[in-house]
This record gives structure tokens, sequence and C-alpha cells, in this order.
């Protein structure tokens, strides 16, 4: 793979970084309806992207993936499924940590691949909450990287 880049994201990159969000979540998160993704792609949209600091991964000019932080916490990260496997999320990460100091994740327990990747990074779960930031039930398993 040709070398990814990370820049900041802003409002202009929302439409193709919103892409990235919905191919990887039709990848990932299967537990989730029609219904549910249409719902969630807006509070993303006209919310949530606005509430982080946003990065984008792109190879080759096209943006691969992204991430978005508050404080230490990795709040959002998306890889398209094309290029899963491929070590984005894993620069993404320690992007996160050198120049942010991000160690804290929130994760959809259900997001079995997801747990996986953060857990194999050296994240513990240090705690487990019933419902998602939306107030679906869709348990979050907040995790912390330990050194």
């Amino acid at each position: 793979m040709k070398e990814a880049i990370i820049e900041q994201a802003g409002k202009k990159e929302y439409e193709k970084l919103i892409t990235v969000w919905e191919s990887s979540v039709r990848a990932t998160h299967h537990f989730l309806s029609e219904s549910d993704i249409i719902t969630y792609r807006s509070l993303i949209l006209t919310e949530y992207f606005d509430q982080v600091k946003l990065y984008s991964i792109g190879v080759e000019g096209n943006i691969m993936g992204f991430i978005g932080i508050t404080g230490e916490s990795i709040q959002m990260l998306f890889i398209h499924p094309e290029t899963r496997g491929k070590g984005l999320g894993r620069k993404l990460i320690d992007f996160a940590k050198k120049e942010h100091g991000a160690t804290l994740v929130d994760v959809n327990e259900q997001n079995h691949q997801a747990v996986g990747f953060y857990e194999k990074l050296g994240f513990v779960t240090i705690e487990r909450s019933e419902y998602d930031a939306a107030g679906k039930p869709f348990p979050i398993l907040s995790m912390e990287l330990k050194s």
C-alpha cells in the first residue's frame, strides 16, 4: 500500500467521511437495523462530527478512514472495508496517542472485530454500559490503553 497521510478534516470532508463511516458500519455493525444506520448517519453529520477533532487518513488522495478525538478519548474510528487490516487503524491510534495523549475509547460490545482490534493494541475494558450515547440498547465497552 502507498504511504498513508493523516490530515485534519473539516466540514468540506464530511460527505467523504460519512461515506467511509457508512461502508465501515455496514461491514462490521451487523446488529444495527437500516433505520438505526439512517438515524446515526444523521446524528454524525449534524452533531457528532462537530464535537470532535477530526483527522482523515488518505491513500493516493482518497480518504480511507478517520478518527475523532476529544481530550484523551477516541470518540470514533472508522476504516473503509477495502483497506481494513492494512495498518491504517493502528496508524490513526498511534497518531491519537502521540499527538493528543488519547488512551480511552468506547466501542460497541457487539462489534467483535473492533473489540479485538483494541485489545490487540493493549486496550482493556474498564467499564460496560447497557446503552450507547444515543440511549439505544447497544452495550458499550469503555476501554483504556494499558502500556
